[in-house]
């Protein structure tokens, strides 16, 4: 069974920064994909961005691209997410997730482990 925490969320500027960590633990971890997910009050779970288990494919959604970079360290077994020039619209719950199958569109497919979530908070 894969296990996830993430770490790293907190309260930050419009235009600051945060490093988002998520440790893992469980078997074969590092062969599957991994993607970071937010949800924001009231909203549903959208995916932010998604990394496969090599780190050769990466996937982020139209509204971070450039501004987030994610990230793994599979003999740490972590995966980070770097935000940059945060937004007040950023602000959510952020979730980490490994998915299992092999679907190269890293934006499909079921992620079937979550961890429990960290906030993200960007004031304007």
């Amino acid at each position: 069974q894969v296990q996830l925490v993430e770490s790293g969320g907190g309260l930050v500027q419009a235009g600051g920064s945060l490093r988002l960590s998520c440790a893992a633990s469980g078997r074969m971890l590092s062969r599957y994909a991994m993607g970071w997910f937010r949800q924001a009050p009231g909203k549903e779970r959208e995916i932010v961005a998604a990394i496969s288990w090599s780190g050769g494919s990466t996937y982020y959604r139209d509204s971070v691209k450039g501004r987030f970079t994610i990230s793994r360290d599979n003999a740490k077994n972590t995966v980070y997410l770097q935000m940059n020039s945060l937004k007040p619209e950023d602000t959510a719950v952020y979730y980490c997730a490994v998915r299992s199958g092999t679907d190269a569109r890293l934006w499909v497919g079921r992620y079937d482990y979550w961890g429990q979530g960290t906030q993200v908070t960007v004031s304007s």
